[in-house]
């Protein structure tokens, strides 16, 4: 316990923030325990990367030390493993859901009914990095800026609806009109990377930048075989603005066009969020967030996050949670318009 408080100090936080009999309660719930961190991809996956490399360091930061379980729960872009916590997982703190953006404003772009799924009543422990999401292409492939996509076509790949490899080309080619092709039902990011290598596909667009380094090395060098074109987003990240690659929003030439991306590219820097079902209690949600703030400022996490090749951008859960809200505050105007741009 004394390692958790100063952990917590360390950062900024004190320990009397949950007072102390709760501290002692959820140092007995949790010893023996396991806290299983649900996966919502396939094995290899960004998702599955950030949710082992978490898991392998939250052990010492959570009161009674419980054994920490990774499973993988792939399906529907991570919708699948989102329901599983929503309504099957249980609410007692044992159970974290990592999935992408996409799982969590499915329902908003869908316009479905949020009285069986409203990803607002999660509480959310934080986000591990806060990424963007790029476009990148094949050198031989007919596409070779983004700018010319709204002359020439480019064959992309995706999982389906729901994913981001399937949301963000999706939604740009009805906003802006440019000329993707989907080819979907693709298992996961893995079997898309083959695809790409074997040329099936032309490109794979709505990739997180610290997946799609770890999946295509070399991606920024001059001998590589691929290229990003574009940064599906409203900001650029310095890395690739120094290699002037475009933010998406700037090709919008309508007001309707920027207000509409605004709105809906805001979600890709909620790109490795780490949730607790609703129904989890107060003193508990807040116990878990700031256990995963202090994993995030583990120096060993951040040690063998740079060896991997990972970004740690965190962010707290009060943050995600606020930037969850305003997404889901969109105008309805604005929302009417992009709901037929995600229709399938």
């Amino acid at each position: 316990m004394r390692q958790i408080i100063g952990a917590f100090a360390a950062l900024g936080f004190s320990a009397l923030a949950i007072p102390a009999q709760a501290q002692t309660d959820a140092a007995a719930f949790y010893k023996g325990k396991n806290v299983t961190i649900i996966a919502g991809s396939a094995s290899g996956g960004g998702v599955d990367l950030y949710a082992r490399l978490i898991g392998r360091h939250m052990q010492k930061h959570i009161p009674g030390n419980p054994n920490i379980v990774v499973q993988n729960m792939p399906g529907a872009g991570s919708l699948a493993a989102a329901h599983h916590l929503y309504t099957v997982a249980p609410k007692d703190g044992t159970s974290i859901a990592a999935v992408p953006a996409p799982a969590l404003f499915d329902p908003l772009m869908a316009g479905e009914d949020l009285a069986k799924y409203d990803p607002r009543k999660f509480n959310y422990m934080g986000n591990a990095n806060a990424d963007t999401l790029v476009c990148v292409v094949r050198k031989d492939a007919p596409v070779q800026s983004y700018k010319e996509l709204f002359d020439k076509e480019l064959v992309v790949g995706g999982s389906g609806p729901g994913s981001a490899l399937w949301y963000y080309p999706t939604m740009e080619k009805y906003v802006l009109g440019v000329k993707f092709k989907m080819i979907a039902g693709y298992k996961g990011s893995n079997e898309l990377s083959l695809a790409l290598q074997r040329n099936e596909i032309q490109g794979v667009c709505g990739i997180f930048w610290s997946s799609a380094r770890q999946q295509y090395p070399g991606l920024m060098t001059p001998n590589g075989d691929f290229k990003v074109i574009a940064q599906h987003d409203t900001r650029s990240i310095p890395a690739l603005k120094a290699a002037g690659i475009p933010v998406t929003i700037d090709f919008a030439k309508t007001e309707q066009q920027k207000l509409a991306l605004s709105a809906f590219l805001s979600q890709g820097s909620i790109s490795r969020p780490f949730i607790l079902p609703p129904g989890v209690a107060t003193d508990r949600v807040a116990l878990m967030r700031m256990s995963f703030n202090a994993v995030m400022k583990d120096p060993e996490l951040i040690a063998e996050a740079q060896k991997s090749g990972l970004d740690i951008d965190s962010e707290t859960g009060d943050d995600v949670q606020k930037q969850v809200d305003k997404i889901y505050g969109t105008p309805k105007d604005i929302l009417e318009y992009l709901r037929k741009g995600a229709t399938p």
